[in-house]
């Protein structure tokens, strides 16, 4: 599902489970909720309503670095303004299929960057993660 940010996006583009989880900082919990619920991620293209696999999803490149990082949100309304508009609320087989592409690629992902809760983790850990 892919949708241009607006005002009821927020409403129906969000993971309460991985919101909570990220406020506790509950490693387990993000765990859990990652592999029984969506994520919100910005996309630079969007993709066909229909396969959900189309599409590009946005990731950060370090201009410094050339360190790739995925960002991923438990809700649409914690995505920076500055980011592209375009979101899509992906499932968990999505973030798996995605991370087992470009594990090697991506140096992290990041989940709610800009709070409230933010938390960090390694591509192969949260595929370690979904694959349990």
């Amino acid at each position: 599902m892919v949708k241009k940010k607006g005002a009821s996006a927020a409403e129906e583009f969000r993971n309460p489970q991985l919101a909570d989880a990220l406020q506790t900082q509950d490693v387990a919990a993000v765990a859990l909720a990652l592999r029984h619920g969506p994520t919100v991620v910005p996309m630079l293209a969007p993709g066909d309503r229909d396969n959900p696999l189309s599409g590009e999803v946005w990731t950060y490149r370090d201009p410094k670095t050339g360190d790739v990082a995925l960002l991923v949100f438990s809700d649409a309304k914690n995505k920076p303004e500055a980011l592209p508009p375009t979101i899509a609320l992906q499932s968990p087989e999505w973030l798996r299929q995605f991370l087992r592409t470009y594990a090697d690629q991506i140096t992290t992902v990041f989940f709610d960057i800009a709070g409230p809760h933010p938390m960090q983790a390694p591509p192969a850990e949260v595929l370690a993660a979904l694959e349990v």
